[in-house]
């Protein structure tokens, strides 16, 4: 870094952000509820995390809804709500062939990302997923021949120059490849992170985790304390390298199973099938990704398009009253109220109460990956507060700005770069 490039502002998406004093790390904790930290805090397990609160920032944010993946991962790497970068789910329903369309393709991600103006700008940045399906969507317009890395902790063993600007990589971070059901496939992102950010000393870092330990463990469970207190680990070993860490998460995790631990589920296509008949209705439960044995493909929020003669309005009428639906909103209202991209929302969308979750058809999914655990899972209203935690104090400017409002994660760029 040049004192040149020190003056430099970048702008993206409608935001200016100066060009870093040190080295800025965002991670994204997939599945980062706040209850995990408040239990962990609580317990003295979490010494870094409880030094950056305490020194630093700290505050209880609004992700975007829904409470999923992409859009959150989407959300933070631009800056940007929904209706700006257009990723509002894992599937959306492309209503010309009626078929669900996964939501990763960078084509489908509008805007820049804030890595890749700053990559464009003469920055060196680097991006590490944990699942392959987020890579492409946050290496958008990420030119990897000029020192920049992207590559996930999934096909760490496949990384070539050409592709990710890295290769070697399972030697570089000194462990073998992950399995993609282990809190290791996280843990290799963030050991990766801090090899290259001693190797290299770049610019910019995103580093995006996967929720697997939350949707199998509870904050109180050994095993999330043990995944978080790794997690801690290189957290400090991040900000003892003279980083600016910053850490939000792309979602919370409610426990959705009854009494008896059987997941406690609306099957919403059944219930519409049965008032309106079979191929009136589609609903899509945007949750739905590569790797269903986390949650067997069930969440807080659904979408319904209207096939037949079933209307919106009647559509709400039959399922408003369910015990354990949160909301039922027709497409002008959703967008409205949670700043949604109108063309790829669906006619309905229905959002659960924090104990319940709802599903298509019940002959639809596969809940063995479930079996000896209590179904942890996300989407909703209930699963939309998220920590920012950042390990510096903010200067006047930004404190004053996060005293008047709630912040949305989507802003932890802005605060990490411009508010320190």
């Amino acid at each position: 870094m040049t004192p040149v490039t020190m003056d430099k502002t970048i702008e993206a998406n409608g935001v200016k952000y100066r060009w870093p004093k040190k080295p800025t790390v965002v991670v994204c904790i997939d599945g980062g509820d706040p209850r995990y930290l408040q239990h962990l805090l609580s317990e003295g397990a979490i010494p870094n995390i409880a030094k950056f609160i305490k020194n630093g920032f700290s505050t209880v944010a609004d992700g975007t809804m829904p409470s999923f993946t992409c859009p959150n991962n989407m959300s933070i790497i631009t800056g940007t709500p929904p209706s700006k970068h257009g990723i509002s789910g894992n599937y959306y329903l492309d209503t010309k062939t009626g078929e669900p369309v996964v939501m990763t393709g960078p084509e489908l991600l509008r805007g820049d990302t804030i890595i890749s103006k700053f990559a464009n700008a003469g920055a060196r940045v680097v991006s590490i997923t944990a699942k392959d399906k987020l890579r492409k969507q946050l290496g958008k317009n990420l030119d990897v021949s000029k020192g920049n890395i992207s590559f996930s902790s999934e096909f760490a063993a496949r990384c070539t120059m050409n592709e990710n600007g890295i290769e070697n990589v399972l030697e570089l971070v000194g462990m073998s490849q992950p399995d993609m059901y282990s809190m290791e496939l996280s843990l290799f992102v963030l050991e990766a992170g801090i090899k290259l950010l001693k190797r290299d000393r770049p610019d910019l870092m995103y580093l995006s985790l996967t929720d697997w330990v939350q949707h199998k463990y509870a904050p109180n469970e050994s095993e999330a304390k043990r995944f978080y207190q790794q997690l801690d680990n290189c957290f400090g070993r991040l900000a003892d390298m003279g980083a600016v860490v910053a850490l939000t998460a792309d979602h919370g995790m409610s426990d959705k199973s009854n009494a008896d631990g059987e997941p406690n589920v609306i099957w919403l296509q059944d219930i519409l099938d049965s008032k309106f008949g079979k191929g009136d209705t589609k609903v899509v439960c945007p949750i739905t990704d590569a790797f269903v044995a986390h949650h067997g493909a069930l969440g807080g929020f659904v979408r319904v398009w209207c096939r037949g003669k079933a209307t919106a309005k009647e559509i709400i009428e039959t399922i408003a009253g369910i015990d354990g639906i949160e909301q039922a909103l027709d497409r002008e209202n959703i967008c409205k109220l949670f700043d949604l991209p109108p063309d790829r929302e669906g006619d309905v969308a229905v959002i659960s109460r924090e104990d319940v979750c709802i599903g298509g058809s019940k002959s639809d999914h596969d809940l063995r990956g479930l079996e000896g655990h209590r179904l942890r899972t996300h989407g909703g209203t209930s699963e939309a507060k998220v920590p920012i935690i950042i390990n510096f104090p903010l200067n006047d400017e930004y404190l004053l700005k996060a005293s008047v409002s709630t912040l949305n994660s989507y802003q932890i760029f802005d605060y990490a770069i411009n508010g320190i």
